[in-house]
């Protein structure tokens, strides 16, 4: 039995006169349900093979977003900035939670039959290092980042970007040009909105024209948040194919989570790019190339899922200590979890702080705070009303 594949065992389940009668039940119970719009709508998106899908929607996630900038402005107004984050932030932990989370540990379900899940301690116990190795992965380039400019800040995917040295006594620090790196007494990075009041005020001085030069520091920031988002893109790419082989409605609410998040992580990126001295066009330009990152990372995740031993790919799944160390792993098994660390960190980590900034009128504050809960319920509503009825 430990030579059969978990496939192969289900196979055998199926043969028992218990299951069939269970599936039976559940073929009269489900025989009359009509699919929902959004199960009709991800079949017309994705019609093709998990690599295929993973594929386009590698493309929709990329593309889209990047042509929305030429519509951007360069004085991007930071609260709805802060609402989009806010939006993005609903939807990532609703697919991490909702869907990727249930999917690793126990699979999804079949429309045709019933499905048992085998518990495998040691199984479960590499899923949960894959999310741990997916989140300190993203805390390793977050603080390398930091370690890279001075300490005085790093990328984010709430783009609370801070770049230059600290400055004494909670000053903010500027050079000639007059660019502002906005860092607290503490050393900690500020967010958007108080970074680009402050690096607007600096950089226009009362009476005088906006400064040309860019702070060799800024410069530097934005070279390295472009090298950030190139390492990020890959992370989506492979979360792109992993979902997909997962299953194709794991695929499509993944897709959905990193379209929503994608947004304002492009326009913070540009609002950046154009603060560090790019122009609007050389902006765009560095923003669709660091979107190859993506398909770079699809490419291997593909490559991954069809050499790697998975059950969707030509090399077949193992049987039940066939796999890694002991278990029925394989390594195109572990890109999923890898994929729910990586968004767990961008969801908590990277995006909650910049949302717990807060300034001293307390009624605007209480505002803002409102709708910013309102848009984390409505991302997170979307991706439960999509897991419900998919």
């Amino acid at each position: 039995v430990s030579a059969l594949s978990l496939d192969e065992l289900d196979e055998q389940l199926q043969k028992c006169a218990i299951v069939q009668d269970l599936n039976a039940a559940k073929a009269e119970h489900g025989g009359h349900a009509t699919s929902s719009f959004t199960a009709r709508l991800f079949a017309v998106l994705f019609p093709g093979s998990p690599a295929v899908n993973a594929l386009l929607a590698t493309l929709y996630i990329s593309g889209p977003p990047n042509f929305l900038l030429a519509l951007c402005p360069t004085n991007i107004d930071p609260s709805s900035l802060s609402v989009m984050v806010a939006f993005a932030v609903g939807g990532l932990l609703g697919d991490t939670l909702f869907h990727l989370l249930p999917e690793i540990f126990i699979g999804e379900d079949s429309p045709e039959s019933v499905r048992f899940v085998l518990v495998e301690p040691n199984r479960n116990l590499l899923l949960g290092v894959a999310i741990l190795v997916g989140f300190m992965t993203f805390v390793a380039m977050d603080k390398g980042l930091r370690i890279a400019t001075g300490g005085a800040g790093g990328h984010d995917h709430a783009h609370g970007h801070s770049h230059g040295p600290a400055a004494p006594s909670g000053e903010s620090s500027s050079a000639s040009d007059g660019i502002s790196t906005a860092v607290d007494v503490q050393g900690s990075s500020k967010g958007v909105t108080s970074r680009k009041k402050e690096a607007a005020a600096a950089a226009t001085p009362q009476g005088a024209a906006p400064a040309k030069e860019v702070n060799p520091s800024v410069k530097l920031g934005g070279l390295l948040n472009l090298i950030a988002d190139f390492t990020h893109n890959i992370t989506d790419g492979l979360a792109m194919s992993a979902s997909f082989y997962a299953s194709p409605a794991i695929g499509a609410t993944t897709t959905v989570a990193v379209f929503f998040h994608e947004i304002p992580h492009e326009v913070g990126d540009f609002a950046l790019l154009v603060q560090s001295g790019f122009s609007k066009r050389a902006a765009m330009g560095a923003q669709f190339v660091t979107a190859l990152g993506a398909l770079l990372g699809t490419l291997i995740g593909i490559a991954v899922q069809e050499y790697g031993g998975a059950g969707g790919g030509g090399g077949g799944a193992p049987g039940m200590r066939a796999g890694l160390w002991g278990t029925s792993l394989t390594w195109g098994d572990m890109l999923l979890p890898f994929t729910a660390g990586t968004f767990l960190y961008v969801g908590t980590v990277a995006v909650i702080p910049e949302l717990l900034e807060t300034g001293p009128n307390k009624g605007a504050e209480l505002r803002k705070t409102l709708v910013q809960f309102a848009a984390i319920a409505v991302g997170a509503g979307i991706m439960l009303y999509i897991s419900w009825h998919d």
